[in-house]
Parts: structure tokens; C-alpha cells; sequence
């Protein structure tokens, strides 16, 4: 018997309305690991070259990892997969919460969709079985009236359900796949590529356990990580927004659409303020002793329900600082909004930004935005315009398609401030405060995403460079503003390892270097894994990312940051530091042949393929 995974993925033909199942061997997981290296692997095989990423053949893809259920802690952690239709090429998200460990207790470690149904549906997954039920009576509800349906059609309140939202329903390029109401597979438009299906949820079930190989060592690795505590009891305080005043404080806090890295009203949306005035109750993801979600209230100017969460960092910046917002109740409520409907925070907001940037210097007017007033600092704009961006309402249907295509349809050079690497909007962590960031956005598959980089401060500690020794790397620590060429081959690695916790569904906060993850492999499926095995496993998932992409029309031309990064970042008024164009892109360049990536295509070059065991893959085959 396997442990760690089922050894089966359901594939579901909506268009067919017919469900089968696959059985996968030791050999497949242990090279994939799941999660990113699985949607890769199905998005290769089962995509046809150039598709439409709505059209009814496009697959939509949900993966757990091999370590996803197992009582190890952080391994809530589940894929969602596609090709993007914010990017047009590798979409891949990752999300927390309850619902992939409930798929693998139903038996499944996969679900792969292809079709179109006729009429909305939802699909229903219980103990190995599947059904296609309908779901007319569901679609453009919100996110909660949805889940409290199914509950009460089903009959089961522990039912756990993952869906599109209404945003995904009206095609948002940057809807999202909520579970649980507040666990977002936020980044790359998969939302819209779930309505498109009119799949509006996918409901799951599940009576059984996930064995693991080795229960004592399992014990003892959730032993280490809550013996750890003093690591991580600033996220259980205050949640991912207890960053906020840090930042600042250090300049480096996306502010006015990436402008400045100050935001004068910094202490009014952090997390320690939200502690002080909205917070009602923390929430924590399966098996994680940390508890950094955030649950919050208000009966004030906005009706804030606790059911939706509360806002992570990423949102705090987005809908906040970036859009020189500092009203915390209108923040939280922008949250709540794309919860309810479906939609990434961090593209809605640096979207909105964007748009108050361009009215702000002229370059929108009140005939683009219908009469609107679209300006920093304006939090009551900022929510309206949320809510219309859902229902493709106005203004909020240009916006609607991601800040790169609304500029390309106004035209009037407001492409030039639009904050994006291939079509998707920067997370707010400024590449400019760290070089080594900058190559990351800028050669990552999915665009800029902050959930597979590599940020330089691991680098100026000596306790940050001795944990690169595993790997075979002996230097110095090195300062997070420079780009010597030692940093890119460590960025190569480095996200290397990141891809592969993003296969195994672990959480990025969990104390997991790579002698650990090799022990929690180990403790999990029994694998003697080295490091450099598990380190393979994420260049082979990254790999297959970056051939998906060359296969669907991207070069290396499209590995190229945004022209805000090559002005000074504004610190308290005065210009700071910038990434000089000409060193980041040599840094590219040595990046990508680091990887065994070609520059010009973007694509791995057959030696690599063939070193990585995926020849199979090479973009002529596939």
C-alpha cells in the first residue's frame, strides 16, 4: 500500500458528463512529487498546442502533493493548475486550508477537468466516488451562500468546497478558486478558467486517512516544528500583516502603485492595528501549529463578516498602501469582497492602482471611467471599483482584464506604469530593495509571484549561507542590493527548492531546509530522497513549466521586468535605489543558463530535458 499518496487522479468531461480514474505508480510521484510537477505534467500531455485558456479542452488541473494530509506540519497545501488566462501561458497556484487534505482522504490525489457543461453544475466527491450534480440554482451567488447550500443539499456541514465565484463566472482574468471561503489559489486567472467550465465548486468528502511510513519520525519532525515557536509566534500575533510597519519602516512597502516604499498611513493598516481593532478569532490550515489567518469584524462604515477571513499582507499592501489607501475597514472590506466573489487580491488591487496612477497624471479621464473619480487614498472608490471589477460592471470591465490588457485598450502610454511581469501584477515585495527577487519575477513561468521566489535576505546572514552547503555552496553572505554572479546560480537553487515544497503542498513558512524536507519524505512515503533528489524534483517541475510556456508562443523576451523598476524607489521623499537595467539583465541571461534554459527561446534546451528524465517533454514531442 502507498503512503503519502492514493496512486489515483479523476479526470472529469464535463461536456461528456463521464468520470474515470487513473492509477499512477511509486515512480510517477516520486519523480513529481505532485502539486506544480503534476499540473505541469497534465497541462504537457493533456493541452492542446495553443489552446484558448477557456475554451472547453483546456484543462483545469487540482493536485495535492505527496506530503498534503500527512500529520507533518504545514501540509494543508494543495495546486491549482491551467493555462492562464491573465498570462496566456503556465498557470499554477497554490492554496491552504482544508480542502486538498479532504480530497486525499476521499481518494483522490488529482482531479483533472476538460469540457464544457451545458448548464452550470458542481462536482460532488465522496470515498472514491464522483457525481456531476446541477448547480443552476448556485451560480451568481456568492462564495458563502454557495457553501452553505451544498452543505444543506448534501447534508453535511464538514463538507469542504472549493469554487470559481462570481468573478470566475463573468470571466475575471484574475478570478480565483476560493476553499473554505478565506483559502485562495489567488494568482493567474484560474477562477475564469473554472466558469468558463460552469463548474461553479467542486464539494469533497472523505472517510479515510493518509498512512505514512513512518509515524514515529513523523512525530518527532511535529515535535521539532512546535519546539520552534519564538520562529514564528510574530505570525500567530499578528498574522502576515505584522510585516507591514517593518517594511515601511525600511522603505520598502509597495506604495501608490509601486511609486514610493513609504506609505505615511502604514501604522492604520497593520497588523498589529487590526489586532487592536478588528480582530475576533485566528484560523489555522490542517496540521499547522502557526495560526496566521486572521478573522475579522465590523458593524461599522463597512459589514465585516468573520466567515471571509481577513486580509494577509499581500492584500494589506494591495488594496492599502498601493493604492494610498489607509482606511483598515475598507481594506478588510475589499478582502471580503474578492472572498466573496472570487478574485486575487493582489491583482485587483495593483489593477486599481494602476488605474489611479493613469487619472492621476491625466492619462484617464472621466469619460474612461464613466464619471468616476479615480484617485490614491480614495477607499471608498477603491471598494466600488472592486465590486463592479467582479461584475464586469462599467469601468470595471476594462479593468476586468488585468491592468497590461486595460492599458493596451486605453492606449495614451499608460502601459508604462503598469507593474506586471507577463501579463500579471507584482506581489508587494519590491525588487528594488533586493536584486535577487527582481530575477526571480522576472523568469518565473507564471508571471511575478512571490509563492516560488527567492528573496536575498536568506543571503546576508551566515546562518542564511550555511544552509546553502547541502546544495554544494561555500560563500560569503552577500548584500541583498548587488548581483554578482554567485547570486544567480544560489536564485536558481533556491527556487528550485521552492518549486519543490510547492509539489510536496507544504507551507513556505515551515521551517523546512532541505535536509529537512528530505526527512519529512522520508517520515512520509518511506523515500530515501537526497537532497539533490528533491532538489531535481523542483527543477523538473520548473523545467516542464518553462517548455509549457516556449510551446504556447513565450521567449526569453518575455523574462523582463516592468519599467517602474528601473526608476528610483522613492524612501520618505527622496529617490532611492533602482535595479540597473544592464546587470539584471546578464543576471537573467546567467539565471537561465544556470537552469540549462536557452535565453533567446526561454525554453530548456534538449540536454537538460534529457538530464531531468523528461525528454518526453521537448516542446516538438508534447
Amino acid at each position: 500500500m502507498p503512503t503519502g499518496y492514493c496512486g489515483k487522479i479523476l479526470y472529469v468531461d464535463l461536456g461528456a458528463g463521464t468520470t474515470r480514474v487513473e492509477e499512477r505508480d511509486d515512480r510517477f510521484y516520486r519523480s513529481l512529487l505532485g502539486g506544480w510537477g503534476l499540473v505541469a505534467q497534465e497541462l504537457l500531455t493533456g493541452a492542446p498546442r495553443g489552446v484558448e485558456p477557456l475554451a472547453p479542452e483546456s484543462p483545469l488541473v487540482f493536485a495535492t502533493g505527496v506530503v498534503t494530509g500527512a500529520p507533518i506540519p504545514g501540509s494543508g497545501r494543495h495546486a491549482v493548475g491551467a493555462k492562464s488566462p491573465l498570462t496566456g501561458g503556465f498557470g499554477e497556484a497554490d492554496a491552504g486550508g482544508f480542502w486538498g487534505v479532504e480530497l486525499k482522504r476521499a481518494g483522490f490525489d488529482a482531479v483533472v477537468v476538460t469540457g464544457q457543461a451545458q448548464t452550470p453544475v458542481f462536482l460532488w466527491i465522496k470515498d472514491g466516488e464522483a457525481e456531476i450534480l446541477d448547480a443552476a440554482h448556485l451560480w451568481g451567488r456568492t462564495t458563502a451562500e454557495v457553501q452553505q447550500e451544498i452543505h444543506t443539499q448534501l447534508g453535511d456541514p464538514k463538507i469542504r468546497v472549493a469554487q470559481c465565484g462570481i468573478a470566475g463566472e463573468n470571466g475575471v482574468r484574475f478570478a480565483c478558486i476560493i476553499n473554505e471561503l478565506n483559502r485562495a489559489a489567488g494568482r493567474c486567472g484560474l477562477g475564469a478558467v473554472m466558469g468558463a467550465k460552469r463548474l461553479r465548486a467542486v464539494a469533497v468528502r472523505g472517510s479515510g486517512t493518509v498512512a505514512v511510513a513512518d509515524p514515529d519520525a513523523a512525530r518527532k519532525i511535529m515535535a521539532a516544528v512546535a519546539g520552534s515557536r519564538e520562529r514564528w509566534a510574530g505570525f500567530h500575533e499578528h498574522g502576515t500583516g505584522g510585516g507591514v510597519m517593518h517594511l515601511n519602516e525600511i522603505g520598502r512597502l509597495p506604495t501608490r502603485n509601486f511609486q514610493s516604499g513609504t506609505f505615511e498611513g502604514a501604522e492604520r493598516i497593520s497588523g498589529t492595528t487590526m489586532t487592536e481593532t478588528l480582530l475576533v478569532g485566528r484560523d489555522s490550515c490542517f496540521a499547522c501549529p502557526i495560526g496566521c489567518k486572521r478573522k475579522v469584524a465590523s458593524d461599522g462604515a463597512y459589514k465585516i463578516d468573520p466567515a471571509y477571513g481577513g486580509p494577509e499582507y499581500e492584500t494589506l499592501g494591495a488594496f492599502g498602501s498601493t493604492c494610498g489607501v489607509d482606511d483598515l475597514e475598507a481594506v478588510a472590506y475589499a478582502n471580503q469582497l474578492c472572498n466573496a466573489y472570487g478574485m486575487d487580491t493582489i491583482s485587483c488591487g495593483v489593477t486599481i492602482a494602476w488605474a489611479m496612477e493613469c487619472f492621476e497624471r491625466g492619462l484617464l479621464g472621466a469619460a474612461d471611467t464613466g464619471g468616476l473619480d479615480v484617485r490614491f487614498g480614495d477607499a471608498s472608490g477603491m471598494v466600488d471599483l472592486v465590486e463592479r471589477i467582479a461584475r464586469r460592471d462599467g469601468f470595471g470591465d476594462v479593468l476586468a482584464e488585468g491592468s497590461l490588457r486595460a492599458a493596451r485598450r486605453v492606449g495614451r502610454d499608460t502601459e508604462r506604469f503598469v507593474v506586471h511581469v507577463k501579463g500579471q501584477e507584482l506581489p508587494m515585495h519590491d525588487p528594488r530593495f533586493q536584486f535577487g527577487l527582481g530575477i526571480g519575477y522576472a523568469t518565473s513561468p507564471t508571471g511575478a509571484d512571490h509563492m516560488h521566489n527567492f528573496h536575498d535576505a536568506e543571503l546576508e546572514s551566515d546562518a542564511g549561507v550555511e544552509a546553502l552547503r547541502p546544495l554544494g555552496f561555500h560563500v560569503d553572505p552577500l548584500d541583498r542590493q548587488s548581483l554578482p554572479p554567485e547570486k544567480a546560480a544560489i536564485a536558481a537553487a533556491a527556487i528550485n527548492l521552492q518549486v519543490a515544497k510547492n509539489c510536496m503542498g507544504v507551507c513556505m513558512f515551515m521551517p523546512y531546509r532541505v535536509d529537512r524536507l528530505t526527512d519529512v519524505l522520508r517520515a512520509v512515503c518511506g523515500w530515501d530522497m537526497t537532497a539533490l533528489e528533491v532538489h531535481r524534483a523542483g527543477e523538473r517541475a520548473l523545467a516542464m513549466a518553462r517548455l509549457f510556456n516556449a510551446r504556447e508562443g513565450m521567449t526569453g523576451r518575455d523574462d523582463a521586468p516592468p519599467p517602474r523598476f528601473a526608476e528610483p524607489l522613492l524612501v520618505r521623499g527622496e529617490n532611492g535605489g533602482h535595479i540597473p537595467e544592464e546587470e539584471l539583465r546578464a543576471a537573467i541571461d546567467l539565471y537561465c543558463r544556470v537552469h540549462g534554459w536557452d535565453p533567446e527561446s526561454g525554453a530548456p534546451t534538449d540536454a537538460k530535458l534529457s538530464e531531468l528524465g523528461i525528454a518526453w517533454a521537448r516542446s516538438d514531442d508534447a
